[in-house]
């Protein structure tokens, strides 16, 4: 699944291929991504966006916002979600792909698909003035960088909470952006066991944990994300963050600081990496 760091990186691929360009029809072949039932629904989410000119791509956690003229497209990957962006000259030898959902046509010749193999990525439109409404009604916690995410706030959610740390950190709600990668490579780097209950960790683990998960976030988007199996940016470019992987996907391979074999888990029905001697269960 992308996380912040590879959601930045299709962001940052977007804005060089799609920003400034308008949107002159919208073709749906999967309604579902659009949340729509009916071809109805359909035509309504298309006739919104025709006309709609793309200023700029942003993002909010694991969400792409494409800042339109009037109004505001929410665009959630989900699992295997990714844009592919065709110009006029490639769009003479296309072929659309079966995993092609939904089809952007720019005013310009050019052209930009979403492809998603599992179907399970959603767009929806937002109003202007509703923006902030929406990431507050998903209860999304804060960035994980230092203008936003607090230590005393971060310290104070957590101690409320009597669930594994790997878990909260999941939920999004303490702090954005965060998935199963990033978990297992936080919780390693920190030296916390990731089945720990949020409200037994100690204040210097909370200080730790907070740094790891900045530091962390701040590494993997200055490599353009991890590239697991299906990833790719926008560019079609791949992540360079894999290289740096200290626990997850390494389950029976020695650890690159003690030796010990790394061992991988389930928790709430999540394969989870960790050492168990640099990360010792409380």
């Amino acid at each position: 699944m992308p996380e912040l760091p590879e959601v930045n990186s299709v962001m940052m691929g977007l804005n060089q291929l799609v920003k400034g360009k308008t949107i002159r029809d919208v073709l749906i072949d999967w309604p579902r991504i659009v949340g729509a039932e009916s071809p109805i629904e359909c035509e309504e989410f298309v006739a919104q966006l025709k006309g709609q000119t793309i200023l700029e791509i942003g993002r909010r956690g694991k969400y792409l916002i494409f800042y339109l003229s009037d109004l505001f497209l929410i665009s959630h990957l989900r699992m295997e979600g990714k844009y592919c962006y065709f110009s006029s000259e490639k769009l003479t030898n296309y072929t659309r792909n079966k995993h092609t959902h939904v089809r952007f046509i720019l005013t310009d010749g050019s052209q930009l698909d979403y492809e998603d193999v599992r179907k399970f990525g959603r767009m929806e439109i937002v109003a202007k003035n509703q923006l902030q409404e929406f990431f507050e009604q998903k209860q999304l916690g804060p960035e994980p960088i230092v203008e936003e995410f607090h230590l005393q706030e971060f310290a104070k959610k957590l101690s409320k909470i009597k669930r594994p740390i790997k878990t909260v950190l999941l939920e999004q709600k303490v702090v954005a952006g965060l998935g199963n990668i990033y978990v297992d490579e936080v919780l390693f780097r920190a030296r916390i066991h990731p089945s720990t209950f949020a409200n037994q960790l100690s204040e210097s683990e909370i200080n730790i944990l907070h740094l790891a998960i900045m530091k962390v976030i701040e590494e993997a988007v200055a490599a353009g994300g991890s590239s697991i199996r299906t990833y790719r940016n926008s560019l079609g470019e791949a992540g360079k963050f894999q290289q740096n992987l200290k626990v997850y996907g390494r389950a029976g391979q020695p650890c690159e600081l003690c030796g010990v074999t790394i061992k991988k888990i389930k928790l709430g029905q999540r394969g989870t990496h960790f050492c168990p001697n640099c990360q010792p269960i409380k």
